[in-house]
């Protein structure tokens, strides 16, 4: 019987590159949170198991095909997609007691910014590892720039920021993180002018990474495509971690944080 999902041509991969989709996986299933091909790729080259980063195509045609066809461990979901997000709403919850937990965890962050010093948000360029950024700043705000930010999103960020401020009254921190090429420069640069200029609030801008010299203070790949440039996914979990944790522990208070949490017993 021909299993849901299959295609109805089994593959098989070539011997050689099945230590490669193993090791992959491997990667994949080291962290909590889905990663994108280009990490999975990083992580490759940096082991060794891809010698030049023109393989990144011959990559992309194998896990392709390993997801397709529902190889081994590899299912078309596997990995995050990098160009788009479907969200959805309303499904609700399956027991009375995640209702219970969602509420509680709703009252908390309703009340969190006011055991904080700052109001922090967390803005990012790779929309794709926005659950990398969810699983280590699941308190703070995010917002995912995926290129260059139209318009309307930046209005919103910065009536946003503002409505904070008031309500808070705390000092507005806007911690950036993206690729260290020449769009991943810009891109923030020039949305913030337009943010504070609509803003009558000030904000702290703190570009925390990737910044010049650590693509090779980390010790990271050059751009798969753009030779000098570095990007935020080749990072493994720990470098971005350390990045990601060492920046909002200079504007949260965790210990703050925390006795809310037992405060408010969640």
């Amino acid at each position: 019987m021909r299993r849901i999902g299959r295609s109805e041509d089994d593959f098989e991969p070539q011997k050689k590159c099945i230590p490669i989709l193993n090791a992959a996986m491997v990667h994949i299933q080291s962290v909590p949170y889905k990663v994108t091909l280009r990490w999975v790729f990083y992580r490759l080259f940096q082991d060794g198991v891809y010698k030049k980063k023109e393989d990144y195509k011959t990559f992309i045609r194998l896990q392709a095909k390993a997801k397709k066809h529902f190889y081994d461990s590899w299912r078309p979901d596997t990995l995050a997609d990098e160009t788009r997000e479907v969200i959805i709403q309303g499904n609700g919850w399956d027991s009375v007691e995640q209702w219970i937990e969602a509420l509680e965890w709703r009252r908390y962050e309703e009340v969190i910014w006011n055991s904080q010093q700052y109001y922090i948000e967390i803005w990012f360029e790779a929309q794709a590892m926005k659950a990398q950024f969810l699983h280590y700043a699941p308190e703070i705000p995010l917002l995912a720039f995926h290129g260059d930010c139209s318009i309307a999103p930046k209005w919103e960020a910065a009536k946003r920021l503002e409505q904070a401020s008031r309500y808070y009254g705390l000092p507005l921190v806007v911690i950036y993180f993206g690729d260290y090429d020449d769009k991943g420069i810009t891109i923030p640069e020039s949305a913030m002018e337009d943010i504070r200029r609509w803003c009558s609030v000030p904000i702290e801008f703190v570009r925390a990474g990737l910044n010049p010299g650590d693509g090779e203070r980390l010790g990271i790949p050059e751009s798969i495509d753009k030779p000098g440039a570095y990007q935020w996914e080749a990072l493994d979990d720990a470098q971005a971690k350390l990045l990601i944790m060492s920046a909002i522990n200079e504007y949260f208070d965790e210990e703050a944080a925390n006795d809310l949490r037992h405060a408010i017993k969640i």
